[in-house]
């Protein structure tokens, strides 16, 4: 870096710290002096007259109503019910007006906003509430983000988002908290979204407000890697001390001069990773730039800068250095919550907000502060040096430490009176969240840790402490949508992933169990020709297939209906030997005339076309055999699953004589899912519907198992042909761009690529719907629909 670009550094970072020591004396003159503890005594005399029940009420007993003892749907239902849902969301939108989007409540255009969000907010919840089939909001769900992104007109924008979100979260190396580095990735997509959504009204044209939208998932993904992929990852052991410093260097290097050098050469255990992540950031490096006016992309470097620099002075401290000064340990969180929250606006190019630069700035200490205080058991474990941790190991020796707590509460003082001049509303949001914060980390850590962080840090002033002890046992109706919904993120995103880790476990153990009893053995003496075709048999099916059709029935059969899973195996054997029959048939010469087929050579190139077809015939049979032989049931019901088997096998046939009789014409869209759901829809349904036939479940419930398969089979058949068009052979195991080739209607020629993804996307949301008419959790069904739109093969 030469000397000019680090001149030009010094002089933006000294320039901004100039303005924090100047807060942060002004902060400390008024720890010192206790000025403010009267004034928030007074404020919280006048506060808890609308939190504090009367004396007499609060000697009874009180019922714990909560989001964490009533679950999401029934604490909103509650809230509703009792009349508290619009306080709820007055002080929960307030909030997030003045904390993220930087304005002034005594603005009577800002309580218009508020007020019109709030009813949206409200009816989002309600509807979501009234249409619950678990504890997710429905809006917290991909089914639930499409049908938000069709409203807006915005899909190939939330297709390509969740894209981003699939990879990112596959990339997520262990030794980070994975869910956390998403949900912080996700926080900061809402929040630029959020910033934009208020530079608009109601006399913003529909395409200019879908044109915008659109840009605003883009440019928030784009700046939210920052979280997952410099701080999360610098902050992790999975860098050694020598990467980490090459990997700062590549990052200030960038936002100095402008351009993302190359990478570098890295350890080979990093090397994928590190190159994903090169690649990622380099590309949301670039798109920011290019979003950005002239006139303010030097204050989106310079604003970025910053806080990448104050959050690397706070990495690099060491808990065990004696001599931090109260510069050193405050200045850097000043600097790099503020300007956290000013890189938004700069990054979306909004326009200059009168006042919005003052709030933000004197804003980000307060959150922080909050943030350090939860966190402080856990920072004194890994030895991270924060305000709180650094005076809890050193204020016996160091008695000019200012004491983080106190400083905590004349942040809260001077916002209140100096920020937001004694605005009674800001007041009251204010108190409220300082309330709901120690109540959260009381119930977080406990009373007991919960007390011994108050008896060291809470002595300057008894009197007060009592005061807010008093408030954070007896308050209520102080709690938060955000911090509702950042648990509820937390917790899907957890839940998610072990439904995904079960859901892989009961793929990889089903199929080998599976695999184990597949092959077809030969018994006695048989004749060379019956000996070859069991071979030809087994040759196809020891292929590297993915067994998702018996895998699904296992999963219904066993998890939802509770049958015996050495019961069901013979229909396990029967789905996978009809759906290998059909595949055979499907690659002979006079069909597909396909080469290869689950990564190996095609049977009738192996053999001949008549061996090939001989075998499909055979193992159709064997299929049958199989199913006459579920001995453990009951007869009428194998007799019926085997009547409906039968005609799902002719309806299979149909569809493939529909697709041949296709072949080179223009097709309608109707024609197109008719011919996908005879050839895929028609498995998927067997899938389902068998073991649900053997478990004897009513006819409503096979009724929207049905409906189900029909979706899911076509959203399964889309992305086939999105990766025909657009796979590779080597992660297929079967030839691309055969379609194009042979002139054949599909999804992507019908649609294009983009209203292919759309159409896709559509069904999946359907499929998903439908499972809410299911009286089960159907776990898996939700993760196979999953596993279909975001395979690579």
């Amino acid at each position: 870096m030469n000397e000019e670009i680090a001149v030009q550094a010094d002089t933006w970072y000294r320039k901004a710290e100039q303005k924090a020591v100047q807060y942060l004396a002004s902060l400390q003159k008024r720890v010192m002096e206790q000025t403010d503890l009267q004034t928030l005594t007074n404020d919280f005399q006048w506060w808890k007259k609308g939190h504090v029940h009367h004396f007499w009420r609060s000697l009874l007993p009180r019922s714990s109503k909560s989001a964490d003892t009533l679950g999401y749907h029934r604490y909103i239902s509650w809230l509703n019910r009792t009349g508290k849902l619009e306080d709820y969301l007055d002080r929960s939108i307030s909030y997030i007006y003045m904390r993220d989007l930087g304005k002034a409540l005594d603005s009577p255009d800002t309580q218009v906003r508020i007020k019109q969000t709030m009813s949206d907010v409200k009816k989002l919840l309600l509807r979501s509430t009234d249409a619950a089939s678990g504890d997710q909001p429905d809006f917290m769900n991909l089914a639930g983000l499409y049908r938000w992104s069709q409203k807006e007109s915005i899909e190939d924008a939330v297709i390509w988002l969740i894209d981003k979100l699939n990879q990112v979260a596959s990339h997520i190396p262990k030794g980070m908290n994975a869910e956390h580095a998403q949900r912080k990735l996700m926080k900061i997509i809402i929040g630029v979204v959020l910033h934009v959504m208020d530079d608009m009204d109601d006399n913003t044209l529909s395409d200019e407000r879908s044109r915008r939208l659109d840009e605003a998932i883009r440019l928030g993904y784009s700046y939210g890697l920052t979280y997952p992929f410099i701080d999360d990852l610098l902050d992790s052991e999975i860098l050694n001390a020598r990467e980490k410093e090459q990997y700062s260097q590549m990052i200030r290097s960038a936002l100095l001069t402008g351009s993302v050098p190359k990478p570098g050469k890295w350890n080979e255990k990093h090397t994928d990773f590190i190159h994903y992540v090169y690649a990622e950031l380099r590309d949301a490096f670039e798109y920011i730039k290019s979003y950005q006016r002239p006139e303010a992309i030097n204050t989106f470097f310079e604003q970025s800068y910053v806080f990448f620099h104050a959050q690397d002075l706070d990495r690099v401290k060491n808990l065990n250095n004696s001599t931090y000064t109260n510069e050193e340990l405050y200045l850097p969180v000043i600097l790099k919550s503020s300007s956290s929250r000013l890189i938004v606006r700069s990054v979306i190019s909004a326009d200059e907000d009168e006042g919005f630069e003052q709030r933000t700035f004197y804003y980000g200490i307060y959150n922080q502060l909050a943030d350090d205080f939860a966190d402080i058991f856990e920072d004194m474990k890994t030895g991270a040096v924060t305000p709180y941790t650094y005076y809890l190991k050193y204020r016996g020796q160091r008695a000019e430490l200012i004491n983080p707590y106190e400083l905590y509460w004349t942040v809260i003082s001077y916002l209140i009176d100096n920020v937001y001049h004694s605005n009674a509303k800001a007041r009251e949001v204010i108190l409220n969240r300082a309330i709901n914060g120690l109540k959260r980390c009381k119930n977080r850590l406990g009373k007991e840790k919960y007390t011994e962080i108050m008896d060291i840090f809470a002595t300057g002033n008894p009197e007060f402490n009592r005061l807010v002890q008093r408030m954070v046992e007896q308050a209520d109706d102080v709690d938060f949508l955000d911090k509702l919904l950042r648990d509820q993120v937390v917790t899907a995103l957890r839940n998610s992933r072990k439904e995904k880790e079960s859901f892989i476990d009961t793929i990889h153990s089903v199929r080998d169990q599976l695999n184990a009893q597949l092959q077809i053995r030969k018994s006695g003496e048989i004749s060379t020709v019956t000996e070859s075709l069991i071979d030809a048999a087994n040759y196809s099916l020891q292929g590297d297939g993915k067994r998702l059709r018996p895998i699904l029935t296992w999963a219904m059969g066993v998890n939802e209906y509770g049958l015996p899973a050495a019961a069901i195996m013979p229909l396990l054997k029967s789905l996978e030997y009809m759906h290998t029959a059909s595949l055979i048939f499907d690659d002979l010469p006079s069909q597909d005339n396909a080469s290869t087929r689950r990564g190996q050579p095609t049977l009738h190139q192996i053999h001949d076309s008549a061996t090939a077809e001989l075998t499909g015939l055979y193992l159709i049979q064997k299929a049958v055999e199989e199913q006459s032989s579920l001995s453990e049931f009951d007869a009428a019901s194998v007799l019926a699953l085997i009547r409906y088997s039968s005609q799902k096998a002719g309806e299979i046939c149909m569809g493939q004589a529909m697709d041949l009789e296709a072949r080179g014409k223009a097709l309608t869209l109707e024609q197109l899912n008719t011919i996908c759901f005879y050839k895929t829809g028609a498995a998927f349904e067997a899938c389902l519907v068998m073991p649900a036939i053997l478990a004897q479940v009513p006819e409503t419930e096979i009724a929207s198992l049905k409906k189900y398969a029909y979706h899911a089979g076509i959203a399964f058949q889309i992305k086939d042909d999105l990766l025909d068009s657009e796979g590779e052979t080597s992660l297929l195991g079967k030839p691309v761009h055969q379609d194009v080739e042979n002139n054949n209607s599909t999804f992507v020629t019908l649609l294009g690529h983009e209203g292919a993804r759309r159409a896709m996307w559509e069904h999946y949301c359907l499929a998903m719907e439908t499972l809410n008419e299911l009286p089960r959790s159907n776990v898996f069904l939700k993760q196979i629909l999953n596993y279909m739109v975001s395979r690579e093969k």
